[in-house]
């Protein structure tokens, strides 16, 4: 049976948001693997019983920070496992990653909260294998006050879709002509960043595709380079040149953004 006609049998409100489709897309090649798969927020369970009757050979985990009535919801099934606690607290999930090792699929309905949506990422990307993926659902929170979302400053709000937008710098990071860039913990393991109307998919593997144009986020370094072994007479020319006249406008540059960001406070 499809996800969608599943989401339709078990009343789940992934049908009505549309985002079978997504789903769709991304897990139709995933049906009959094995695979650990966690779910944040099992609420009534009807999207976890989906789970389970999509993916028969693999195990799904719910955690949730209410008390689930497994008999009452229906999810007392050989390929379930549920757990009670909150995906911000670190000390569950960290029980939760040292149970399970790892997770090739993480979807997050839970709080929807941005703070709960970041902490989460941060807590479980570790254990999200390699060509894994992780789901966020109703990210359109992060447009709304009420849930601890901002409206108002949309570019430099502390939302979950604006941490999300970030991940494509590590996606990019061997492209920041930046020669003091230290390098994030998610540099080389994103895949790919993928928005969708109220949901976001991060595929996680890894990523170390060399650039073209610098080298160790030094663009001067790089041009210097292609330079001297195009043309080893003017080694000097090009050292005056790439070495001391354009890195100094890097730094120059550098320090300015740097003073930009002390002043607006923007770290």
């Amino acid at each position: 049976m499809s996800l969608e006609k599943l989401f339709i049998k078990h009343k789940s409100d992934k049908y009505h948001h549309g985002y079978h489709e997504v789903y769709n897309f991304f897990l139709n090649k995933l049906k009959n693997k094995k695979l650990n798969i966690l779910e944040i927020g099992v609420s009534d369970g009807a999207s976890i019983k989906a789970w389970s009757d999509f993916f028969k050979n693999s195990l799904i985990v719910g955690i949730d920070i209410k008390k689930i009535d497994l008999k009452k919801k229906k999810l007392l099934k050989k390929n379930i496992q549920i757990h009670q606690g909150s995906q911000s607290d670190k000390k569950f999930i960290n029980f939760i990653i040292n149970k399970y090792k790892k997770f090739d699929i993480i979807i997050d309905d839970g709080s929807h909260y941005p703070k709960d949506v970041i902490r989460s990422f941060k807590l479980l990307f570790n254990s999200l294998s390699l060509k894994g993926l992780y789901f966020v659902e109703d990210t359109q929170t992060s447009y709304n006050h009420f849930f601890g979302g901002n409206p108002f400053d949309l570019k430099y709000s502390n939302t979950q879709n604006n941490f999300f937008k970030s991940l494509s710098d590590s996606l990019n990071y061997n492209e920041i002509a930046n020669p003091f860039y230290i390098k994030k913990s998610y540099d080389g393991l994103i895949k790919s960043v993928s928005f969708f109307n109220n949901m976001i998919v991060v595929s996680k593997d890894h990523n170390n595709i060399e650039s073209n144009l610098v080298i160790n986020n030094s663009y001067e370094n790089k041009r210097y380079i292609t330079k001297i072994n195009r043309d080893k007479k003017k080694i000097f020319q090009y050292f005056i040149k790439y070495k001391i006249l354009f890195k100094s406008y890097t730094i120059f540059l550098f320090l300015v953004n740097l003073l930009k960001k002390i002043v607006l406070i923007r770290f």
